[in-house]
C-alpha cells in the first residue's frame, strides 16, 4: 500500500519577529512560552493579523502575562462575542522558568520584551527577550557594524568573481 504523501507548505513557522526590539535592547536572555489564547485569536494569527512591536512581559502573583499584542479580529468572527484585540494574555511557563523570569526581571535596568511569535506543531509560541536598554551611541555602533559587514561581503564577492 502506497502512502500519499501530505501537502505541507514551504512557509515558515514564524507568525512574526519583532525587530524593533533587537534595535532598541541588549538582549541578554531568551525563553520560550506558550500562550493562551481564544478560539479567533489562533484564527487571526493564521491569517497573521497581529503586531507585536509595542509589547512586554509583566510578573503578577508569581504569574507572568504579556500586554500590547494587538491581535486583529477576521471580519466572519461571530458578532454576539465581546472581543478586546489588546487584552492581557497568560504565559504557560514552569515554576523553575516563572522563577527565573522573576530574578532575571528583578535586576536593575532589565525588562522584558517580546521577540517574536511562532508555531510548534499546532501550539503557539513566544520568544521572551531579557533586555536592557540601548543608548543612542549603541544604536548608531550597531548600524555601522551592519553597514560594515554588508560592504565586506559586497568586496568579498567582487574579488571572488
Amino acid at each position: 500500500m502506497i502512502k500519499k504523501s501530505k501537502n505541507r507548505s514551504n512557509s515558515s513557522n514564524t507568525i512574526i519577529i519583532n525587530k524593533k526590539a533587537r534595535y532598541e535592547y541588549f538582549i541578554s536572555g531568551e525563553i520560550e512560552a506558550g500562550l493562551e489564547l481564544e478560539g479567533w485569536e489562533v484564527k487571526s494569527l493564521r491569517k497573521g493579523k497581529v503586531n507585536i512591536t509595542e509589547s512586554y512581559v509583566f510578573m503578577n502573583n508569581n504569574e507572568a502575562f504579556v500586554s500590547g499584542i494587538r491581535i486583529t479580529p477576521l471580519n466572519q468572527t461571530c458578532t454576539h462575542v465581546l472581543l478586546n484585540p489588546t487584552r492581557i494574555r497568560k504565559l504557560l511557563l514552569n515554576r523553575y522558568e516563572l522563577d527565573s523570569l522573576l530574578v532575571s526581571l528583578s535586576r536593575e535596568g532589565m525588562s522584558s520584551v517580546t521577540l517574536s511569535l511562532y508555531w510548534v506543531r499546532s501550539w503557539v509560541k513566544i520568544k521572551i527577550g531579557i533586555a536592557k536598554g540601548k543608548k543612542l551611541h549603541d544604536k548608531r555602533n550597531d548600524l555601522k557594524e551592519r553597514d560594515w559587514t554588508r560592504d565586506k561581503a559586497r568586496i568579498m564577492k567582487i574579488s571572488l568573481s
